[in-house]
């Protein structure tokens, strides 16, 4: 009799962490989007305290690299609809899940003893940090606007640019005084410590940055994701994001 009780137990415990598992949500999201994200986390799990969401954030395309190549994920946030529209074609995503997550505005950011900048002047800098355009939408923002102003050629051909793995490491750049200014989001010029905004990059020479999110077709078989999926286009979210000085719909 004693085994059996030991047995049954055991089953209860087996089914108890199989629950738990359930309840444990995956989001992969940009990096300019941590902070804002981390206090969407926790009112939702402070709502849900059966519910885990465990957070990923880097650059948008090293995200979505991964996510193709079998990390886990569920909820996909991207800083541009490149990648977004990446697991799409890859049928990663599920079928009608992408929609409008968030905006924002590019800026040139840099040290406060520094003049007040335009985008004609920057030439005349020594270093300026960017995301690599190759993975970092911030970056692909900063080279559209610099080609459509004109200027990315001398910058590039002078070996002036700092390219960096996310838009973080750029404000973590200028911040810290290793490069003369660096092209960050709006949102991330708010946590600077010692930089300021310089410029805002005028929005008619990039594209408009939209952060689209998707549910990813794990995604679609977690009824907890399927959950979160939905609490981000709420209220609650939305008013997180524009504490954070992101655009939203109403």
């Amino acid at each position: 009799m004693k085994w059996k009780l030991v047995l049954a137990a055991l089953f209860l415990n087996c089914c108890a962490a199989a629950g738990i598992q359930a309840e444990t949500i995956h989001l992969s999201a940009a990096a300019s989007m941590t902070d804002a994200c981390k206090e969407i986390i926790a009112a939702y799990e402070a709502k849900q305290p059966g519910a885990k969401v465990l957070a990923n954030f880097g650059a948008s395309g090293a995200l979505a690299k991964q996510i193709e190549q079998g990390a886990p994920a569920d909820v996909f946030i991207s800083a541009s609809t490149e990648w977004v529209q990446h697991l799409a074609d890859k049928q990663m995503a599920a079928p009608g899940s992408e929609k409008t997550f968030a905006g924002n505005s590019l800026v040139f950011v840099g040290s406060a003893k520094a003049a007040v900048l335009s985008m004609e002047k920057l030439p005349e800098l020594k270093r300026v940090a960017i995301g690599n355009p190759k993975n970092v939408p911030a970056g692909q923002y900063a080279k559209q606007a610099m080609e459509k102003a004109g200027i990315y050629a001398a910058l590039e051909q002078g070996q002036k640019f700092v390219l960096t793995d996310d838009v973080r490491h750029a404000l973590m750049y200028a911040d810290q005084g290793e490069v003369d200014g660096a092209f960050v989001y709006a949102t991330d010029a708010l946590l600077a410590k010692t930089a300021k905004t310089l410029f805002t990059v005028d929005a008619a020479l990039h594209e408009p940055i939209i952060y689209p999110m998707l549910l990813t077709a794990a995604g679609a078989k977690n009824a907890a994701a399927k959950a979160f999926y939905d609490y981000l286009s709420g209220a609650e979210a939305k008013a997180a994001l524009k504490k954070h000085g992101f655009a939203v719909n109403p």
